[in-house]
């Protein structure tokens, strides 16, 4: 009879070989509200509000339906379902929770969430205080971390959500870490970082579920039968559409490939670990912006992976990014302008993998010019990207 116990004791255990982690409250269940307007901070169940961290001048997000701002879209899962924006004021929502689990290094786990964009999310601009439509189309981000509203490694991000209809998107996310907590978060188009107002709005987030490395997520089906896209080829980020591009060049000849032991000419010779020391600053060249604004032209990106590949190799190196314009425009412009070119620098090396905390961003406006402006040439030079080597160790 000790044996039968025994076995059946022991059983369930050697079944367990996957793990399923919780989350509180992932159908956004709750009471319709405006986020802010007579409700103060009321927390949305199972979740916190991170603006309250981030931005406490702002409001949290929005529990719909309820015909708030003007949207009348239905839930997808549920009752309510939850509206988040991005203002252009640089400030966004994003909620977070801790687990009921840990999100282990080395382990892969899938989840699914369902998203769409109103017609309409009418509300005020932050900058001019005018009615706006806060209709730019927002990404998804999901970040792991060891505490409440913590960003230490972005684990997910959606291509820009443009689509009135529910759809469901489909991660497949990889810690570096353990993490205990993790944040959602509506965000800004990327890796060009310019803040305008927008939203998406998310429902029916499922359980993380632990799955094999090596295992290829299936296509989503929506109720209809018919296959559901999470990423859609014309909404692709401005990065992934440069690695498209690139892959469906034609094959190089013989004489254009690379021997064994050549090497591709690096362009930021000086950013070199034997180079530099703390306090070495670097021009980021070939970096290419549209004109007056923080928009990166898809030529930037080959020096770009290159910054990238030098702190993935050795990282424990921490670095600023300091933006830099000419004199002409006013001082007010330049700041703003320098700031959103440096931060669009950060938020391309932090959406390819770069821990945060390793990073910092400046703008210094035209404070700090290295040429004349009398001339374009000189012009030129001082509107310019630097990295800083902030330390080694």
């Amino acid at each position: 009879m000790r044996k039968v116990i025994a076995i059946l004791i022991l059983f369930p255990v050697m079944l367990q070989s996957q793990t399923k982690i919780a989350i509180a409250n992932r159908s956004f269940e709750d009471i319709p509200r405006m986020g802010g307007v007579n409700n103060s901070r009321m927390p949305i169940s199972g979740w916190t509000d991170c603006g309250g961290i981030r931005f406490p001048n702002e409001t949290p997000p929005d529990i719909h339906p309820g015909n708030y701002w003007s949207n009348t879209t239905p839930p997808s899962h549920g009752n309510t379902y939850l509206g988040m924006v991005v203002r252009d004021n640089e400030t966004y929502e994003g909620i977070a929770q801790r687990l009921n689990g840990t999100l282990k290094p080395g382990k892969c786990y899938k989840f699914t969430i369902d998203m769409a964009k109103s017609a309409n999310y009418e509300s005020r601009s932050r900058v001019n205080d005018k009615e706006t439509n806060y209709v730019t189309p927002a990404v998804f981000r999901i970040w792991g971390g060891n505490g409440m509203c913590s960003e230490k490694e972005l684990l997910g991000e959606s291509a820009p959500v443009n689509h009135s209809d529910w759809r469901t998107y489909q991660f497949k996310v990889k810690p570096k870490a353990e993490y205990k907590y993790i944040l959602i978060e509506a965000y800004y188009k990327s890796p060009a970082f310019v803040p305008y107002c927008g939203h998406i709005l998310v429902d029916n987030l499922t359980d993380f579920d632990e799955m094999d490395c090596d295992e290829v997520l299936p296509p989503v089906v929506n109720k209809q039968g018919a296959i559901v896209k999470a990423e859609p080829k014309d909404e692709l980020p401005p990065h992934k559409k440069n690695r498209v591009e690139q892959s469906k060049e034609k094959p190089k000849t013989k004489d254009q490939v690379l021997t064994k032991n050549e090497e591709k000419p690096k362009i930021l010779e000086d950013l070199d670990i034997n180079k530099i020391k703390a306090g070495s600053t670097i021009e980021i060249k070939n970096l290419y912006f549209k004109a007056d604004t923080s928009a990166i032209d898809k030529g930037s990106y080959e020096v770009l992976d290159e910054v990238f590949g030098f702190l993935k190799n050795h990282n424990k190196v921490r670095i600023e990014i300091g933006g830099h314009t000419n004199g002409l425009p006013s001082h007010d412009y330049c700041d703003k302008l320098s700031t959103a070119r440096a931060k669009a620098v950060y938020d391309y090396l932090v959406s390819k993998g770069i821990n945060p905390e390793r990073l910092t961003y400046k703008g210094y406006g035209k404070r700090r010019k290295i040429a004349s402006d009398a001339t374009a040439d000189g012009r030129n030079k001082n509107q310019r990207v630097e990295v800083k080597v902030l330390s080694l160790t």
